[in-house]
């Protein structure tokens, strides 16, 4: 079945340093999310960079979760308190919209 509520589903992209995938995913779902899919990704940049005073490693881990827009704020929250910038997964995460997708009823 097809879904076109485009102002209910949003795709969150959760980018953390690699280790801490599964971390995220459980705070995630304990805020509302269903889980996500990880993937294995590498930054462009030299292995240990510093920006603004936060060292970035090129090693990590994008999280996608689909998420009802309910829930993506309190999601979002919930990653930046506990796996955010600050953090040792250094934690990023971004909001776009879903326009259309297939699920299972």
């Amino acid at each position: 079945m097809e879904n076109d509520n485009n102002n209910n589903l949003k795709a969150l992209y959760i980018i953390v340093n690699a280790g801490f995938a599964d971390e995220v995913v459980e705070i995630a779902r304990q805020a509302g999310a269903g889980g996500g899919t990880v993937i294995n990704a590498r930054g462009s940049g030299p292995v240990h960079k510093s920006i603004m005073g936060i060292t970035v490693d090129t090693e990590k881990e994008i999280i996608l979760s689909i998420v009802s827009g309910d829930v993506v704020e309190k999601v979002m929250a919930a990653i930046g308190e506990k796996a955010g910038l600050k953090s040792p997964a250094n934690g990023i995460c971004f909001i776009m919209p879903v326009e259309k997708c297939l699920i299972k009823q």
